[in-house]
């Protein structure tokens, strides 16, 4: 039985290696690839760089307009961010305490539109928006992240918010507290984990999405860090060195960001995975 045991612990140990391999080999390629000339990467792809210079990332770093693009990246990710969590945990409130049968159906329906690929609606998204002459701009683009990521983020609220005792509002309510200020005081707080995960979840989308801001942001000064690095593809050239140190240091912020609340998600999905 401890053979047995111990063989699949050894399986499962090497599993896990492989997928970690399989997983971080493309990003190992991309950082050291990142230090060398476009010759060199073109010449040996996958040998080390003859030398560690930085030269390439300070280039793409000017290039790309680096901090001005950082900037319209945090303002559009920070503010999705917040009104999705705002808008999201109210309504998952208001679809679980509140027995209306349209709400029901709605929430019905925004579980239907998670299934709905974006590629399928992006046509006439633009088409429609370009009628109103709302591109170009990145409240447009917020209000599209609010509208595409509102579904997942009620969907999760909604299981914690049914978990959570009805005794816990009724006692804020016999104190005197509104509906309002039982949700903000007594239940909101207790969505932390969850709310922690659903920010991390969209800032990763958010932050690294191109497609989306691809079609709406279409001029030089509202361009997203992943748009900035798309301009070193030229119509015939790509300057390899130069597109890799700016997915780099495209990525770092992020990085930072999760390692700050990686806590926070396994505690989110620990507790998902109980409730």
């Amino acid at each position: 039985m401890k053979k047995q045991k111990q063989f699949l612990n050894i399986v499962k140990m090497s599993t896990l290696v492989v997928l970690f391999a399989l997983y971080i080999v493309p990003l190992l390629f991309v950082l050291l690839n990142s230090f060398k000339s476009t010759t060199e990467i073109i010449a040996k792809p996958l040998a080390l760089p003859t030398h560690f210079s930085f030269t390439n990332y300070m280039i793409a770093f000017d290039k790309m307009n680096y901090l001005h693009g950082f900037f319209n990246s945090l303002i559009i990710t920070a503010f999705s961010v917040l009104i999705i969590v705002i808008f999201s945990s109210s309504t998952a409130y208001l679809f679980v305490r509140k027995k209306w049968k349209i709400n029901k159906f709605i929430f019905l329906v925004m579980i239907a539109a998670m299934i709905i690929p974006f590629q399928g609606i992006m046509i006439p998204l633009v088409q429609i928006y370009g009628s109103l002459h709302m591109l170009n701009n990145k409240w447009s683009l917020i209000y599209m992240y609010l509208g595409f990521g509102t579904s997942l983020a009620v969907f999760m609220y909604h299981g914690f918010i049914k978990s959570i005792p009805l005794e816990l509002e009724e006692a804020a309510m016999i104190d005197g507290a509104t509906r309002f200020q039982t949700f903000t005081k007594v239940v909101f707080p207790l969505l932390k984990s969850q709310t922690m995960t659903i920010a991390i979840l969209d800032i990763l989308w958010i932050w690294n999405d191109f497609l989306l801001p691809n079609l709406i942001l279409g001029t030089a000064d509202t361009r997203t860090l992943p748009l900035s690095t798309y301009y070193f593809y030229g119509t015939h050239t790509v300057d390899y060195g130069l597109s890799m140190a700016g997915l780099i240091l495209s990525v770092i912020p992020v990085v930072i960001v999760y390692m700050f609340m990686q806590k926070h998600i396994l505690e989110g999905v620990m507790q998902g995975s109980i409730k």
